[in-house]
């Protein structure tokens, strides 16, 4: 794996979308980043991280997606490889808050953004942009927010984290064709607050009780309604009360 160390961009993703535009980088190359100025979580939100302490990396996936209709796959692949490799580090109760937020216990410690690019030979490009709360301890503004260091109580070295990472990655993409049922399934029973009745909020700020009940196969998240009906809703149009 080609490893990209910088000190300072605004953002990673950008770097490697802006690389693989100009040339051909190999598969799984990495950028990391101490600092992060322009940090992009899902749909424009923005992703903050005090300097020096945190993983912010991106990563080159290439000759997995060629289908649109199954980009979400990937999603599940990353998600699932991060939680192999925190679980490695014996960080407790680990769980993912959909589509691909990272949470230990009641609490985010991590996200992914899958950035996608049709080519013109009709291959997909994806760079998968993960930030995770490593070794930062101040979340005064952020009360949903920890890190590994605030839930283990001690410091971890983040440099090892990217390799570990992309291990696990390459490991889930390799089994991808003979085991995505149960990669689905997995991601199924991982998902934070699954079953249990929950507050939501629509895009009128509309307040409604449901019960998560899956995920469907382009990524819409499944939840069953007090009429005992199931709605399916994308990203940023349903958001958890919790």
């Amino acid at each position: 794996m080609k490893l990209i160390k910088l000190d300072a961009i605004d953002s990673t993703n950008d770097f490697l979308k802006s690389l693989a535009s100009q040339d051909e980088p190999d598969n799984f190359t990495v950028v990391t980043a101490e600092n992060q100025t322009k940090g992009k979580g899902q749909m424009g939100s923005k992703w903050q991280s005090e300097s020096g302490k945190n993983l912010v990396m991106s990563v080159l996936v290439k000759d997995f997606l060629y289908d649109n209709e199954q980009v979400f796959n990937l999603s599940i692949i990353v998600s699932l490889a991060v939680i192999d490799a925190l679980k490695s580090l014996n960080i407790p109760k680990l769980s993912i808050k959909w589509p691909n937020d990272i949470m230990s216990y009641n609490k985010k410690i991590g996200g992914i953004l899958i950035e996608n690019t049709l080519k013109s030979d009709g291959r997909i490009v994806s760079v998968v942009g993960i930030g995770l709360n490593v070794n930062q301890t101040n979340y005064e503004h952020l009360p949903n927010a920890s890190s590994l260091a605030v839930i283990c109580k001690t410091q971890f070295d983040k440099n090892v984290l990217p390799v570990l990472i992309v291990d696990k990655i390459k490991e889930r993409i390799e089994f991808w064709q003979t085991n995505s049922t149960e990669f689905w399934r997995e991601y199924f029973n991982s998902l934070f607050k699954k079953g249990i009745p929950m507050p939501f909020k629509n895009l009128k700020n509309e307040n409604f009780m449901g019960i998560i009940q899956g995920v469907s196969s382009i990524g819409k998240i499944q939840i069953l309604l007090e009429d005992d009906s199931v709605s399916e809703f994308e990203i940023k149009e349903v958001q958890m009360l919790y």
